[in-house]
């Protein structure tokens, strides 16, 4: 039957389940308006936060962190919101879009409709990989992107105050901060690959999700462990914050360039490994 539908005329296997009609379907979703939700909050919780507590000093040896100079500007509390969120908070949409994409479909017993409609399956994931990837990156546009605009309405559009000392004009502030956020996304690639591998290999999209999540913090855990010594460096998280390198008065790309490489370099091998076993899955649900 697959084999006379793809031979009909004006039948074009590229053409089978747009990126539009699957980042509608996506956008529709509830967690995805949830997810949407707790990011947008997040800024107005902070501002929340620093009315009541204040700012926190400068911490031993009046050393001063980007946590104290929050208030300083809307451009200094964008980097706050990153910085608090970079850890974990932004893990968990990459880990949800993409973990749940292939998962949830096998779930409702669709994904079996779906190739037989026929969808090639590489076009099939391919589709919802583009689409989750590219919510995952504006989840993490999202975040910095509210946090400037409160932060401007609260504590002013100046310049962007740095912990190590000195300032960046705000025209000079917004490119570091793309550029921050451009880190974080192709750091978090790892995640994604991890919870897209594993939407592939489950039926359950919270055994997907938080495998993703909870790898996450094993690699966390081992960047941790100091007696690993340079073994670290292949880990992506021991490059997770390699962005505040950006946040100084000359811009250092040694750390996220190398932290860059060591992500895309987990990601794509995990994608891979993503296609080549649906390729080859006995798809009953």
């Amino acid at each position: 039957m697959s084999a006379l539908i793809e031979s009909a005329p004006g039948y074009r296997a590229g053409r089978t389940l747009p990126l539009r009609v699957e980042a509608l379907r996506q956008l529709r979703r509830r967690r995805t308006v949830a997810m949407a939700g707790v990011l947008a909050a997040l800024p107005f919780v902070l501002v929340v936060a620093f009315a009541i507590g204040g700012t926190p000093g400068p911490g031993e040896n009046n050393r001063v962190t980007l946590i104290e100079t929050a208030t300083a500007s809307g451009a200094n509390f964008a980097a706050t919101c990153l910085f608090v969120s970079a850890g974990f908070l932004l893990v968990v949409p990459v880990a949800l879009f993409c973990g749940d994409t292939v998962a949830s479909e096998a779930s409702w017993s669709s994904l079996r409709y779906l190739l037989a409609a026929p969808v090639p399956r590489a076009r099939l994931l391919w589709s919802k990989l583009v689409v989750a990837l590219a919510m995952s990156a504006a989840a993490m546009v999202l975040l910095p992107l509210i946090g400037l605009v409160v932060g401007t309405a609260a504590y002013g559009w100046r310049p962007l105050e740095l912990p190590t000392g000195g300032s960046l004009a705000s025209g000079d502030a917004l490119p570091r901060l793309a550029l921050i956020v451009a880190f974080i996304f192709v750091s978090q690639l790892v995640t994604a690959g991890l919870a897209f591998w594993l939407s592939t290999k489950t039926d359950a999209p919270l055994g997907a999700v938080g495998g993703a999540v909870g790898l996450t913090i094993v690699g966390n855990v081992l960047d941790a462990v100091t007696a690993l010594g340079s073994w670290r460096e292949f880990l992506p998280a021991h490059w997770q914050f390699a962005w505040a390198d950006a946040l100084q008065p000359q811009l250092e790309w040694g750390g996220m360039l190398k932290g860059a490489a060591v992500s895309v370099t987990y990601a794509l091998v995990l994608f891979a490994l993503a296609f080549r076993g649906f390729s080859r899955k006995d798809i009953v649900s």
